[in-house]
């Protein structure tokens, strides 16, 4: 029986377009252009400066572009930067079951090796859409399993798309690309504990990830073996990093059938997906709420899943150091939230992470656990609301909005693309990522995200 690698590698390099449903390739569509939105906006907002400066200093042979920034680079070393833009803001998407950041781990590599080698809209498309299941299948075995452990999912299940990606466009066989597969799980990493520090490595995993996912394709096609077996082995991902031994048929079940990009939550605000339907809720009853002072508490219910990541420690989280803190602590969120109406790119801001009026209330915000069995990024948002002359508002919603349950509208995400890129051309940039299957070259696209 082949291994879970083999068989999706081959999988993979095997699909066709022409096989795949109108409406999964859409959805693809639709997460690369906001990828691709909030890479622009990190370039625009010095987001990862630190990435931009490393991809400048190695510039040959110039193979790919850095979005938002124009410098060009080897391919490896692009995805690395576009990997850190797409994944700056928090603001990319989020597959609320395997919590991976699924175009984060398939856009950069999609667009550095599309167009090192030519390839084609719909050749690229091909390749991201393989670069999805995997990611989320990988990420969906154990549903958060890889941050209670302290692992970042989108980086060590995200080499693996990666990879596969890179694998594809270069033409590599089925075999050559389950030794990608498995040269890739050597360089499966990402440490959570940016949580503890407000440090800024979370920004540069799924860079690494892609660089690493890149090379291990190259180094296949050079002649490099790795174990086949890297999934499920005893020596493999999910024995090593969960203690868990994992079924390779359930890794692979439906394939080409039961298409998981369609089920990827579009973002409406960046921060970490755990806030949002807490935010969600907050937003239910914020009318009801003359001003951040009127509030004596807020208390919100979450499952234990989210506490050690966007809760605790409390002190900490009431008051963060850095914007990348900021956005994973559900106590500044919702004073944020309540004091502008709104939670945007701006948010974040060493400057409006210093307001008084709102670490005043961020201080007087709670959370109780729920008892929701569920991956923690799919349970409801609820909050209790108690103001200071004795209202109690309740405030609650099923799953947060921009899932598949309730996605944003083609305008919606339209408007966010547009915030972001936040110059000439983008409704026309928009439209030929949208487009991309009928695109001749991935030229256009790169030379107006640039």
């Amino acid at each position: 029986m082949p291994t879970a690698a083999e068989t999706f590698a081959g999988w993979a390099l095997d699909l066709r377009l022409e096989n795949v449903p109108a409406d999964a390739q859409r959805a693809a569509c639709r997460q690369l252009l906001d990828g691709i939105g909030c890479a622009i906006a990190s370039a625009r907002l010095d987001a990862v400066p630190f990435a931009i400066e490393a991809a400048a200093r190695i510039s040959a042979p110039e193979e790919a572009t850095v979005l938002g920034d124009g410098h060009r680079a080897p391919a490896p070393i692009a995805a690395l930067a576009n990997g850190a833009l797409v994944h700056g803001l928090d603001f990319d998407d989020t597959h609320q079951t395997a919590l991976v950041h699924a175009t984060a781990a398939v856009l950069p590599a999609a667009l550095a090796v599309g167009e090192e080698t030519g390839a084609t809209g719909a050749e690229v498309l091909a390749a991201a859409m393989g670069g999805y299941e995997i990611v989320i299948r990988l990420g969906a075995a154990f549903p958060h399993a890889f941050h209670a452990r302290g692992f970042h999912a989108t980086s060590v299940c995200g080499v693996f798309a990666s990879a596969a990606v890179a694998a594809r466009l270069y033409g590599l066989d089925a075999a050559a690309a389950a030794d990608a597969f498995g040269i890739a799980g050597s360089q499966a990493a990402g440490s959570l504990e940016f949580l503890n520090t407000g440090s800024n490595t979370k920004q540069l995993h799924p860079g690494l990830s892609a660089a690493a996912g890149i090379t291990a394709a190259r180094l296949a096609a050079a002649g490099a073996e790795g174990p086949a077996s890297i999934l499920e082995g005893p020596y493999g991902l999910y024995r090593s990093y969960l203690g868990e031994q994992v079924d390779p048929a359930s890794l692979t079940a439906e394939l080409g059938e039961r298409w998981e990009v369609t089920r990827i939550t579009t973002k409406p605000y960046p921060a970490c997906q755990l806030v949002h339907a807490s935010l969600d809720a907050l937003a239910t009853v914020l009318e009801r709420i003359p001003d951040a002072a009127a509030i004596d508490t807020m208390t919100f219910t979450v499952p234990e899943g989210s506490v050690p990541i966007v809760c605790e420690p409390a002190e900490a989280k009431r008051a963060p150091r850095t914007p990348y803190e900021g956005k994973f602590s559900l106590a500044y969120c919702a004073a944020a939230i309540v004091q502008d109406r709104a939670v945007t790119i701006g948010s974040f801001t060493p400057e409006q992470l210093a307001r008084t009026s709102v670490l005043e209330l961020a201080a007087r915000v709670g959370a109780v656990t729920s008892d929701f069995a569920g991956p923690p990024a799919d349970a409801p948002g609820m909050v209790e609301v108690v103001l200071r002359d004795g209202t109690t508002l309740h405030g609650e919603v099923a799953a947060s909005r921009g899932g598949p349950e309730d996605p944003l509208s083609d305008d919606e995400l339209l408007e966010k693309f547009v915030a972001n890129v936040e110059r000439d051309g983008a409704r026309e940039l928009a439209d030929a990522v949208l487009a991309l299957a009928e695109q001749p070259s991935l030229k256009p696209i790169v030379e107006a995200a640039t």
